[in-house]
């Protein structure tokens, strides 16, 4: 409650300084539209952005499913071995290095102009920082711990569950928050390149158009549906790790 209460106060202020400078300056609204005039765009166009809004959400939500299906496995895999860590990361770190703009085309041409491209990009974006941060998490585990757990007899995979897991999640939801984030990017970059349909075709549609109100509307909505999915990914933190959650809130 308390992050929501910040997070509402923060939009308020923004959207006062907003309004009050659009009274100063007297913006014209093809380059910088006044709150009011985003307000009035997003009530006649309400039903067009919520409809458009579907098929963004299915690219992030299964981008992101993907990311993380794709992205703890091979987590697991770089944290248990040093060498196939120095085989595996240079492959990792040059599908980041390649713009996604540039090689969205591509998508276009060999998947269509259907969801599948818009998926695979979010999912490219997005898998990254799992991988990274659930490595860093699993790696981690103290020496001792890890001598502990051998001398129990435990196998590996038991260690891996009962101990190695728990001790990286914190670092795997860290991960997976960023992903969230990334994954939405990715969705509205493929939609960019290729669609007639989500909020990033709506952002094309008004830009042809001079409707910059109407752009706004969309980023402000897609804002809102990034925010609304990270929470959530914020929310399971909090009831996977409580522990986690109250020590970071007790260090606020």
């Amino acid at each position: 409650m308390k992050n929501v209460y910040r997070t509402t106060v923060g939009l308020f202020v923004i959207m006062v300084i907003w309004q009050l400078a659009d009274i100063v300056f007297q913006f014209k609204k093809f380059i910088l539209p006044s709150p009011t005039e985003v307000y009035a765009a997003t009530s006649k166009n309400w039903t067009w952005l919520l409809e458009e809004s579907i098929p963004t959400l299915q690219e992030i939500t299964i981008g992101f499913a993907l990311s993380v299906i794709v992205g703890l496995p091979i987590a697991i895999l770089l944290s248990s071995s040093r060498r196939l860590e120095q085989y595996i990361n240079p492959i990792l770190i040059i599908s980041q290095t390649v713009p996604k703009v540039a090689i969205a085309p591509l998508f276009v041409i060999w998947f269509g102009f259907g969801m599948l491209p818009k998926i695979v990009i979010a999912f490219l974006i997005a898998f990254f920082p799992i991988v990274v941060d659930s490595t860093i998490g699993l790696k981690s585990v103290p020496q001792d711990l890890r001598d502990l757990v051998a001398s129990t007899g435990a196998s590996k995979w038991r260690a891996l569950l009962s101990v190695k897991i728990p001790y990286a999640a914190p670092s795997i939801f860290g991960g997976l928050k960023l992903a969230m984030t990334f994954s939405t990017i990715g969705a509205i970059v493929g939609e960019f390149v290729g669609t007639s349909q989500g909020l990033g075709y709506i952002v094309i549609v008004a830009n042809g158009r001079l409707d910059t109100p109407l752009v706004f509307s969309a980023v402000i909505l897609l804002s809102i549906i990034g925010l609304l999915l990270y929470n959530l990914v914020s929310f399971l933190e909090s009831k996977i790790i409580p522990w986690h959650v109250s020590q970071s809130q007790a260090d606020e």
